[in-house]
């Protein structure tokens, strides 16, 4: 069994990943979180990832917090020297890399220098089946930030369900917008998986919108005992 970190950030994809990962019968070792000083980071996912701490104690699996610049043209190279520091404890990395080769290739690059291997389980999925199992298996997922046209302010918070996918389809085809989001046209935050010993409460939060983008910015949250099932009672 190999011992992976997965590139997390609290958002659908990173943790959908570990999901994958476990049910590919990788061990995650720990949950890597960069956090840019910019919010217009290339690689790495910003909002809200400070409390991907919640999700780790939810998942009961450790996290490692660490800064970046942000800087497109120092990003890549800091998370080498990251990854490098992990080496020992880890033979891979995985990732939540949908669509964009942009991250995907970076990724793989430096994974492949410094003698790691490289796991990206959504890679080239058909966006309609991957939406659709996140559903299924239970995911609690919200909007916290939109940046696309036809993305408006009522997205900040809303859940990811059945119907916004559908109007997420429609976006697709009017607008072009991707329908996982991918190249920040939105980003997501997760309180509940099947994966969850308990699952996020948000206990305070605030929208933040320049009448293009915006962002659904929390402010406090909690961990919170799940309600057991009538077939768990």
């Amino acid at each position: 069994m190999k011992n992976v970190a997965v590139l997390f950030s609290g958002a659908k994809d990173s943790t959908f990943a570990v999901y994958k990962a476990l049910a590919m019968g990788l061990h995650v070792k720990m949950l890597l979180t960069f956090v840019p000083a910019r919010s217009d980071s290339y690689m790495f996912h910003h909002p809200n990832a400070r409390w991907a701490k919640l999700h780790a104690e939810a998942m009961g699996i450790p996290i490692v917090f660490r800064e970046v610049s942000g800087e497109e043209t120092k990003e890549v190279e800091e998370m080498k020297e990251i990854l490098k520091s992990l080496k020992p404890e880890i033979e891979g990395v995985v990732s939540g890399a949908l669509a964009s080769r942009y991250q995907r290739v970076r990724i793989d690059n430096v994974c492949r220098e410094i003698g790691l291997e490289s796991f990206a389980p959504h890679w080239e999925r058909p966006m309609k089946d991957y939406m659709s199992e996140l559903l299924m298996l239970g995911f609690d997922v919200i909007f916290t930030a939109v940046a696309a046209e036809g993305l408006t302010e009522k997205w900040l918070g809303r859940r990811l369900d059945a119907e916004a996918l559908k109007d997420l389809e429609k976006l697709h085809e009017k607008y072009g917008v991707h329908v996982g989001g991918e190249g920040g046209e939105y980003e997501s935050f997760v309180l509940d998986a099947p994966i969850f010993k308990k699952k996020i409460r948000i206990l305070r939060a605030h929208k933040e919108w320049d009448g293009a983008r915006g962002e659904y910015v929390i402010e406090n949250a909690e961990l919170v005992e799940k309600q057991k099932s009538f077939s768990e009672s």
